[in-house]
């Protein structure tokens, strides 16, 4: 087996090595967009934002909150920053849920005979279709290239085909707005569901992506409603997707397997320490090698002349959870034409104020495939892997979809107690 040598491996996979580590400026809240105003780089007098959508990279923010729109910082941040799209998942809800008040008097003033789950849904709607309108001229500005802003469908469906499509369909219709994005998780279940709502003309985000082989399952369904959508007549009438693929969870889970090896000592312990924080880049440039395999085929050709947008990969996840690597460091490394990165609020700030994009994916097929080896080489297998991240993805939202109807139930219980001064 040929050893993979550190020195294959494209520049910002060793940026961590070699750069100082960023920190948040002094006083800066660690989850809350804050204004950002008058950030410039040196490249045009454009700010990282804006310069990298030179690239062809377009950055979303993973983020939705009723003060954060009502505000006008989401409008500013579209204007000033260059903000290109939004999504949502049950943990951003169940956080905004619990930390605001500004949910309150929905929840207090819902009819008694509403669940938890509707008043949930009708929290998750209002907000989506406010963002939505607030990304309307830019999504219209950039003929539906951006300006996007996504709704998941429960947790609870996610290995439940029909459901997912019943669901998807609910959302798309209570949002009504051209530019939402229904969340399905790319299970395998979700693979039918997905190909039939964009089949109907649903705009989907496949969402919980870690293996190469279920993105292109994933790509496949796309193209498949692509062509139905062909045959029915309906190809004038473009219909959009991305596919989400998670990084940084790869690297965490890979990563404590390595840290057991290492910590065993013996002749591996130098080889697992060299693979760390490669993981989650090195599957992304296998899911983007198979991306540019699509959009090269004649398949995807003969769909293009016709009018239709690619299935756009967009990188998700891509804030660190290892504090020794750069902030950055996800970012920074999976800039690439056709792309997405959805950034949490505090990775949207640091990249705003330091970010120095050039486009680096797409170069390091041949060493990604390396890594791999290398980790089977370990006993590290990567099939394994991708498949219990999947399912803890699911379970992390379904806590935390559960979570948020506990909040709201308090919610609606602190309404009905009577006050102590009551008689």
């Amino acid at each position: 087996m040929a050893h993979w040598r550190w020195g294959d491996w494209p520049e910002p996979m060793r940026s961590r090595h070699s750069q100082r580590r960023r920190h948040r400026p002094k006083g800066t809240p660690r989850c809350q967009i804050g204004p950002m105003r008058h950030v410039r780089c040196l490249t045009g007098g454009m700010n990282p934002v804006q310069h990298v959508a030179e690239l062809g990279q377009s950055i979303w923010l993973d983020y939705l909150d009723h003060g954060f729109i009502a505000s006008g910082e989401l409008e500013r941040m579209i204007r000033d920053d260059s903000l290109a799209g939004a999504t949502s998942n049950p943990t951003i809800f169940q956080k905004s849920i619990a930390s605001s008040s500004d949910y309150d008097a929905l929840v207090r003033g819902a009819d008694a005979r509403s669940s938890s789950a509707t008043i949930l849904e009708d929290i998750e709607v209002r907000e989506v279709a406010l963002a939505c309108d607030a990304f309307r001229p830019l999504f219209e500005r950039t003929r539906g290239d951006d300006g996007f802003v996504s709704i998941e469908v429960s947790p609870a469906v996610a290995r439940d085909t029909t459901a997912s499509i019943a669901e998807a369909r609910r959302l798309w219709t209570r949002v009504a707005r051209p530019n939402v994005m229904v969340k399905i998780p790319g299970t395998q279940e979700g693979l039918a569901a997905i190909e039939a709502c964009l089949t109907e003309g649903i705009n989907i985000n496949v969402t919980l992506l870690f293996s190469v082989e279920r993105y292109v399952e994933v790509a496949e369904a796309h193209l498949r409603a692509l062509e139905r959508r062909r045959a029915a007549g309906l190809e004038r009438e473009p219909v959009s997707s991305v596919a989400s693929f998670f990084v940084s969870r790869v690297d965490s889970k890979v990563d404590a397997r390595l840290d057991e090896i290492a910590r065993a000592g013996g002749a591996e312990a130098v080889r697992a320490r060299a693979l760390r924080a490669l993981s989650g880049i090195a599957n992304c440039e296998l899911a983007y090698a198979a991306y540019e395999r699509i959009l090269a085929s004649p398949r995807w050709d003969k769909l293009r002349a016709l009018g239709a947008r690619p299935q756009r990969l967009l990188w998700a996840s891509t804030s660190t959870k290892d504090a020794s690597l750069d902030p950055l460091y996800y970012a920074e490394a999976l800039v690439a034409p056709g792309t997405i990165d959805t950034m949490t609020p505090e990775t949207f700030r640091t990249y705003l104020a330091q970010g120095n994009p050039v486009a680096k994916l797409g170069r390091g097929e041949r060493q990604a495939r390396g890594v791999l080896r290398e980790l089977e080489h370990l006993g590290i297998h990567f099939g394994q892997i991708t498949a219990e991240l999947e399912d803890e993805g699911i379970k992390k939202f379904a806590t935390s979809f559960d979570e948020a109807l506990r909040t709201i139930e308090r919610k609606r219980s602190g309404a009905r107690r009577p006050s102590l001064g009551a008689t």
